[in-house]
């Protein structure tokens, strides 16, 4: 005759069976969380910022130049810890132009801001997260490997600030922000380049 304990147990590893034990556990995260990081001093103030303050840097509104610089595509979507994307979500960027100067009045480097280069702009996530942004490649800057700034916001809450680099940069294990990544914090925040009929493109999504 069959204990109550025993079927009790049995009945339990029949419905373990039937859900799976995958089901109970924790739901793994969709990617790595995307590393915060220092705004820095150069973050342009609505006053310091050109009237074009869109997603493509390398054109502003009305100059026939374009900036100088090697030009890329930087993309990827705003995603939660779950892998669900946010959607309408205002994500920043702002970068020194090619020659390591920053469009702020607080950068006393003796070099001209390139007139053609936008250096902040933004844009709004789509349906499925997604960004994008024309911009340069970004170039060493005094005593900082090559980064760009990002910030994302939720209407008016600020939800990150972290900096984007590039992937296997020589200068990249001197710089003292970047050193304080793990490898994995290191490559969820790292682009690399690929060729596409559209011209060069990196890849960096933005997780938290």
């Amino acid at each position: 005759m069959t204990s109550p304990q025993h079927s009790r147990r049995s009945f339990v590893h029949t419905i373990l069976g039937a859900i799976g034990l995958s089901a109970l556990a924790k739901p793994a995260l969709a990617a790595d969380l995307t590393p915060r990081a220092t705004e820095g001093p150069f973050y342009p103030t609505p006053a310091m910022r050109r009237p074009d303050v869109d997603n493509d840097l390398v054109k502003i509104l009305g100059s026939v130049q374009e900036a100088g610089g090697e030009v890329f595509i930087l993309r990827g979507r705003v995603l939660n810890s779950a892998g669900e994307p946010l959607v309408d979500h205002r994500i920043e960027i702002w970068q020194c132009d090619m020659n390591g100067k920053y469009l702020h009045t607080g950068d006393r480097q003796a070099i001209d801001f390139d007139p053609a280069f936008q250096g902040f702009g933004h844009d709004i996530t789509g349906p499925d997260g997604s960004y994008e942004f024309r911009t340069i490649k970004p170039v060493t800057y005094p005593g900082r490997t090559p980064h760009i700034h990002v910030k994302v916001f939720d209407g008016e809450t600020e939800v990150i600030t972290s900096q984007f680099y590039i992937e296997g940069h020589p200068a990249n294990t001197r710089d003292r922000i970047f050193n304080r990544l793990s490898d994995s914090q290191a490559s969820a925040v790292s682009m690399t380049f690929t060729m596409t009929e559209r011209g060069e493109e990196a890849v960096v999504d933005v997780v938290v």
